[in-house]
């Protein structure tokens, strides 16, 4: 086929004209007509909350108005109206959240010009935000509070920090080095001697490399959890690994070291059975070690090397150690008479297991949680129970909400209440019998909690917080008053400059978000973190997709930076490699203005491949938009 060059003459166009646009005059103005109507109720609703956007901070100020406008405008099912736009040309309403009055004015006056005679548009010269502007706003917004935008890419990239960085210079080095712009650290987690080595890591690193980052801590916030169960059995089980027909082709590794030396049960040394330190003197590498396990099964293991630790063994056959084993040296083939029990250790983590129908008690207490009892015929004597940290929250549960355990892995429905605590029959379960621990999340997205995202606890965090960090996340953001209370907060400790994150975690978070974030316009710098993990379990599996649209474009309208946050390339981080759709829910998070990866232990692997696929995505989508680069498979056509 030959192709035309490109200084040839173009052919004439032919301009549509009003029949063949498919549009009466009556259309026309009906469609002026109805986006008129909106623009106006737009207005009035924004006149009518002015009230609601005082004492903002200057830089928010348009930013509240568009929002007021955006809500409002979406108010209205909007479908129709834009596919008739869509047939004459004008389908920009859907990428109108960060300039939505502007959007209306610049449709409404193309309406008036496509009519014959032309329309006059009375009402245009509204001051409003204008389209460069309004980028202009978000790009600030991001700037003040995520830093500068990142060389070559304009999406943050956030991390997670494992208790390793607190130790490991080379880690957070390493971090920064490849991608990272923001150092976040969960004050759920570590202590603040931790907290401070790993920001100390972090401005080292800055110094060094000259690179920016952030850092961003999380407020624990009230920790609604499980609490203790009954321990389980001290039995510490080990076992070689075979192949597919039971030979052996890694015998367990087994260390034996001096009781009181703190290596627990399971560690990088494998297991770890602790004896005394006066018999450990006697082994030697080539010694056997023969006993009878807690099943009563004779097994055997050889001391293979000599470390500062202890001795290391290998054994070829499973067993079970108790602190009761006799453990007998055997040496130069021959057994000595008299042996040493294996030291005591700590039991086991026990867990409470749940089928579909069964029943269990959430205690106002923590007393350790028991399983349920049964008879001989099978029958339950009584249920299942286990506390719940937070016991006042319990009188908040009415009959028929939904109760879910560890991220939603287990569900159920309250049945009732009385003295001891609320019943919980069990719905779903992730596998045919699911195991409760101790410490695993409870949510409660159906009941409403009197439980602020501020406790007592979390003042002297904050306060630490106030001093040594550049942005303070506030965990479970659920209403204003929460917001207030932080802002508060942070100004009596003098900080009121220090910009804020809110996390959205919650079905009650994310139906406050736009007065959440009224409030904390307040604030020179304001953000949310979609805390997509939890909002899964409130909300439903099936929602988060939506959801999540839902609080990009009230943000986008706020002018407000989006961190996309939980199980980011999760199976890579954790794992070392990623799925298909990690891979392409990473690249959506493009949309975002950061993206948050969380630890595990190839999260350097993980790095890369975020910062790899957000510069690809860098040219081809900013937001909804598709930026239309050149296509180069549009060159591939005709096969030659």
């Amino acid at each position: 086929m030959e192709s035309r060059n490109k200084h040839d003459k173009a052919p004439e166009i032919d301009i549509a004209t009003e029949n063949n646009l498919g549009k009466s005059q009556n259309e026309l103005l009906r469609l002026i007509k109805q986006l008129s109507g909106i623009r106006e109720e737009m207005l009035c609703f924004a006149g009518q909350l002015k009230d609601s956007i005082r004492d903002l901070d200057p830089a928010y100020e348009e930013s509240a108005k568009n929002l007021l406008h955006y809500l409002a405008f979406r108010r209205h099912d909007l479908r129709a109206l834009q596919s008739e736009l869509a047939e004459l040309g004008l389908s920009s309403l859907g990428r109108s959240e960060s300039h939505v009055l502007a959007t209306i004015d610049a449709v409404l006056l193309t309406l008036s010009r496509l009519a014959d005679p032309p329309v006059q548009i009375t009402g245009g010269d509204t001051d409003r935000l204008d389209f460069k502007s309004a980028r202009l706003l978000l790009d600030e917004h991001t700037k003040t509070l995520l830093g500068p935008a990142p060389e070559g890419r304009n999406v943050h990239i956030m991390v997670t920090m494992p208790s390793e960085a607190a130790n490991d210079y080379e880690l957070v080095l390493g971090l920064l080095n490849n991608g990272m712009d923001c150092m976040r650290i969960n004050c759920a987690h570590d202590d603040r001697e931790e907290w401070s080595r790993m920001i100390g890591n972090l401005r080292r690193a800055r110094e060094e490399t000259g690179k920016p980052c952030m850092v961003i801590m999380d407020i624990p916030g009230p920790k609604l959890r499980t609490g203790p169960v009954s321990p389980g059995p001290s039995v510490i089980k080990y076992r070689p690994q075979r192949d597919a027909y039971g030979n052996v082709i890694k015998p367990a590794n087994i260390l034996l070291a001096a009781e009181g030396t703190g290596h627990t049960p399971s560690t990088a040394y494998g297991t770890v059975l602790p004896v005394p330190e006066e018999w450990l003197r006697e082994l030697s590498i080539g010694n056997e070690i023969r006993f009878v396990d807690g099943r009563g099964a004779r097994r055997s293991m050889t001391i293979t090397e000599q470390t500062e630790a202890g001795f290391r063994a290998e054994a070829v056959k499973t067993a079970y150690v108790t602190p009761d084993t006799l453990l007998r040296l055997r040496k130069y083939g021959k057994s000595r008479k008299h042996g040493v029990n294996v030291c005591s250790f700590a039991p086991g983590e026990n867990h409470i297991t749940l089928r579909e129908g069964d029943t269990i008690t959430l205690t106002r207490g923590l007393t350790p949680g028991r399983p349920a009892l049964y008879d001989d015929s099978g029958n339950q004597i009584s249920p299942a129970a286990i506390g719940c940290t937070i016991a006042k929250i319990l009188d908040d549960v009415k009959a028929g909400e939904p109760v879910w355990f560890d991220d939603g892995k287990i569900g159920g429905v309250a049945e009732g209440s009385n003295a001891e605590g609320i019943q919980v029959r069990i719905t779903h379960t992730s596998s045919a019998a699911a195991r409760l621990s101790a410490d695993k999340g409870i949510n409660l997205p159906g009941s409403r909690l009197g439980l602020p995202a501020l406790t007592p606890n979390d003042i002297p965090i904050l306060e630490f917080i106030a001093e040594n960090a550049d942005i303070a996340a506030l965990s479970f953001a659920n209403t204003p008053e929460d917001v207030k209370s932080l802002l508060d907060h942070l100004r009596r400790m003098g900080r009121e400059r220090l910009p804020i994150v809110l996390k959205i975690e919650t079905r009650r978070g994310f139906e406050n978000l736009p007065a959440m974030l009224l409030e904390a316009m307040k604030s020179p710098g304001c953000g949310v973190m979609i805390a997509r993990g939890d909002l899964a379990v409130e909300l439903g599996f099936e929602r988060l997709a939506e959801v999540q649209e839902e609080i990009l474009w009230l943000c986008e309208a706020a002018h407000a930076p989006v961190i996309w946050a939980t199980q980011v390339l999760e199976s890579l981080a954790k794992q070392g490699s990623p799925t298909r759709a990690e891979i392409t829910d990473a690249a959506m998070g493009h949309r975002a203005e950061c993206v948050m990866l969380n630890k595990g232990p190839h999260i350097l692997e993980a790095l890369k491949a975020l910062d790899n696929i957000l510069r690809r995505m860098e040219t081809h989508q900013f937001k909804k938009m598709s930026m239309l680069r050149e296509l180069k498979l549009a060159y591939n056509f005709p096969h030659e």
